[in-house]
């Protein structure tokens, strides 16, 4: 029996990967210094894996920036706009802009908060294989094989690929990136032709895209595609991974009548695949990768169960492979790195490492016909606190008042003009910033000195705001390090990490509290600093606050109950919140829900039941309040158009998303389904260091105005700005607030 992972973290132990990025960025290391760096964790991965027993290693699962922007590079899928830069210049301006060119466009990979580059896609795209460096596949199986390590590529699958690009704003009507589909495959056909001239026995393409729906032209897409590469004369053998769900019987019947060798399939998130496999007779004279361990959550897994599966399948195929569910790119690399963890909650979880372990445990008791050595019993379950329950249960329905009352009561309340406007939340977190938290956390300043640090950074940032003009201001949240972190550590049934750290996108990197047992909230969390900031303003502050949605999708979160329930609990905690911050006099609260789409189930059928329980969540935690309290809303970086209805359902009185690099696209899908509050499209995008003029903020207002009336319409960056530095979030707040008044003038002339 023998073992695998599709995928191993790569932002290296001590966030390595991190550091010498931002030093290539800031000029402060070359590009031999990042290079050498990225071979130094490259190395150390498959050295540990080969070292922890694991059959078959996976290369070029790791990626200076994402995977899918690898992969547009490697095809030469690079827009016009970006070919006068070269090397990683080039790379990381298609990723982050410069400051004359704008980014690609960014969102959510599938239900996950990693965030990919989306390919941009036109009927003049023509592919080509890359050469040097930037044809990982063949570079880093050569650098593995130098190493003594035999390696399994990976690569982006064409089907995935294609669906997940987008076309430029210029292509035809009709054109989809679908249509390329033949030209990708010749160039995937050349690696395959290289990889086995270097060597390679196995080649992975990631598939998963099969486990959403799929048309039947895209199924036929599937079956040309793996046709074609299976009957390359000289090639590895395939094999096709298709994770985060349950795959499709027509995507799985295709596979099983293909050329390709190995399907994988991922029984934690779809436990469906057994019928599924059944369903369609098995897999027969093809090896099975049995994803039995769960890639995208800590909780340690269930070595029975996990035997079981794939006892219930061995008959269905001729070989069985026990494998991760998914790339383990979603957990943090080891758990004997925390040392502050409860041990009832420790002895409950495993990171990257323990999951490897858990593998070829299971590979070797699957072997033998034996327990796994050492098998604990199942995981236990989370702590149940009775006063929450039963208080959840007393809660009738949670619904606002009309409307078009709270609008006029909200508008005559806050005195704001059209197009008003505001930020997100957070401000750049400084140096100094960090460095006095800390100091706090190492006990090396007391807590008064802390707070006078906060305060005074508080007072900065509401004095900057004044200055610059904005209508409705932030306190900045310089005492937040993360937010869901921040309310996680303050809530009762969650843990956090010291080293838990989890790539988002780029350099972003998040450490995921672990909600672990029932919620509560013992006091107030926002409070203080929101009336502090308050205090020092006769302008409103918003108080911010993390939803009930996205502290769960943000979170490791326990598995022995629905999501439902337990994001009732957390609503129920921010309910409560909300209400004190009310009392304590703040008018505006923004409740940020940016993962609601983002945890939309990537089948039709069972997405009306999560949208149902995400709502409702949503409006326990924020109907409590008075019709003159104005409560705002946050979504960034998804595909929007699949939960419009859901958005004007959570009744939020101002929605404000990421419309920058979607060029406003949203603003017009939202009114088009019936949306009457008020909406805030982002006008810049803060994920790119370059600074957008006032002009080209006033185009993007002047569009958004064609879908809203200038009562409604909000002007404020896409996101929040803790990752940018000051110098830039001055000059585009500047630019930002000029844009506002220039068209504000017009529109009220």
């Amino acid at each position: 029996m023998k073992t695998t992972v599709l995928g191993y973290p790569r932002i290296g132990a001590r966030r390595e990967l991190k550091f010498a990025t931002e030093d290539y960025w800031a000029g402060r290391a070359d590009a031999d210094a990042l290079a050498k760096t990225g071979a130094e964790l490259r190395a150390a991965v498959w050295n540990e894996l080969r070292d922890a027993g694991v059959d078959a290693i996976p290369s070029n699962t790791f990626s200076y920036y994402d995977q899918v922007l690898d992969t547009s590079v490697l095809v030469d899928a690079v827009p016009d706009r970006y070919r006068h830069l070269t090397g990683f210049d080039r790379y990381f301006a298609m990723a982050r802009g410069v400051q004359d060119v704008p980014p690609l466009e960014m969102t959510k990979w599938f239900d996950t908060n990693y965030h990919y580059i989306v390919p941009e896609l036109g009927p003049g795209t023509r592919f080509r294989l890359a050469e040097g460096a930037a044809a990982k596949p063949l570079a880093e199986y050569r650098e593995a094989k130098a190493l003594g390590i035999e390696t399994r590529p990976v690569l982006v699958g064409p089907l995935t690929y294609l669906l997940l690009a987008k076309p430029p704003a210029d292509a035809p009507d009709g054109f989809r990136p679908l249509d390329l589909l033949d030209g990708l495959i010749d160039v995937y056909a050349e690696v395959l032709e290289r990889l086995a001239g270097s060597g390679a026995a196995w080649v992975q393409f990631d598939e998963p895209a099969l486990v959403a729906d799929r048309t039947g032209e895209e199924i036929d897409a599937l079956a040309r595609a793996y046709a074609r590469l299976g009957r390359l004369s000289s090639r590895p053998r395939l094999m096709v991974a298709a994770y985060y769900g349950t795959i499709g019987a027509d995507a799985l019947r295709t596979l099983a009548r293909s050329r390709v060798e190995a399907v994988a399939l991922d029984f934690a998130a779809g436990p469906g695949n057994v019928d599924v496999l059944a369903s369609v007779g098995g897999l027969p004279r093809k090896t099975l990768v049995a994803g039995v361990v769960d890639g995208r959550n800590v909780w340690r897994a269930d070595r029975r169960r996990a035997k079981a599966v794939c006892a219930s399948v061995l008959g269905l195929v001729d070989r069985l492979v026990v494998s991760t569910s998914c790339p383990l790119l979603h957990v943090p690399l080891d758990l004997d790195a925390e040392t502050s963890l409860d041990p009832g909650v420790r002895e409950r979880l495993a990171f990257a490492r323990q999951k490897v372990a858990e593998v070829v445990a299971l590979g070797r008791a699957l072997s033998e016909d034996a327990p796994p050595a050492g098998e604990a019993p199942a995981p236990a379950a989370g702590k149940v606190d009775a006063s929450v329950r039963e208080r959840l249960d007393s809660l009738g329905d949670a619904r606002r008042g009309d409307r078009s009352a709270r609008f006029a009561a909200q508008r005559e309340a806050l005195g704001l003009p059209d197009l008003a406007t505001t930020t997100i939340g957070s401000f750049p977190q400084t140096p100094e910033i960090r460095r006095v938290r800390a100091d706090r956390r190492a006990g090396r300043i007391t807590e008064e000195e802390y707070e006078r640090a906060m305060k005074d950074e508080i007072a900065r940032v509401i004095a900057l705001q004044e200055e610059l003009g904005l209508d409705v201001l932030v306190h900045g949240e310089p005492e937040r390090n993360d937010m869901v972190q921040y309310f996680a550590e303050q809530l009762d049934g969650y843990a956090a990490t010291e080293h838990g750290w989890v790539q988002s996108y780029g350099t972003r990197y998040v450490r995921p509290p672990i909600l672990h047992s029932d919620v509560a909230r013992p006091r107030p969390m926002t409070v203080k600093w929101a009336t502090y900031a308050q205090s020092l303003t006769s302008r409103p502050v918003k108080g911010m606050l993390t939803g009930p949605v996205t502290m769960l999708a943000w979170s490791f979160v326990r598995d022995d109950q629905p999501l439902a329930e337990t994001a009732r609990q957390v609503a129920l905690a921010l309910r409560d919140e909300i209400a004190d911050l009310e009392a304590a006099g703040i008018r505006i609260i923004q409740v940020d829900e940016p993962a609601l789409r983002e945890m939309l189930p990537l089948r039709d059928a069972d997405r009306p039941a999560y949208l149902e329980w995400a709502v409702g969540a949503f409006r326990l935690a924020t109907s409590g309040v008075a019709d003159t309290t104005q409560i705002h809303t946050h979504m960034c970086y998804s595909e929007f158009g699949e939960i419009i209805g859901a958005i004007g359902e959570l009744d939020a009185d101002v929605t404000s998303v990421e419309a920058a690099r979607s060029h406003m696209e949203l603003v017009s899908d939202l009114r088009a389904a019936g949306y009457e509050n008020g909406i805030g499209p982002g006008v810049w995008d803060i994920h790119s260091p370059r600074v957008p003029s006032a002009e080209e903020m006033e185009r993007n207002l002047r569009r958004a105005l064609r879908a809203v009336e200038p009562s409604r319409l909000w002007v404020n960056p896409d996101c929040g700005l803790k990752t940018r530095a000051y110098p830039e979030t001055e000059a585009s707040l500047r630019n930002l607030v000029e844009a506002a008044r220039r068209v504000r003038a017009d529109v009220t002339a």
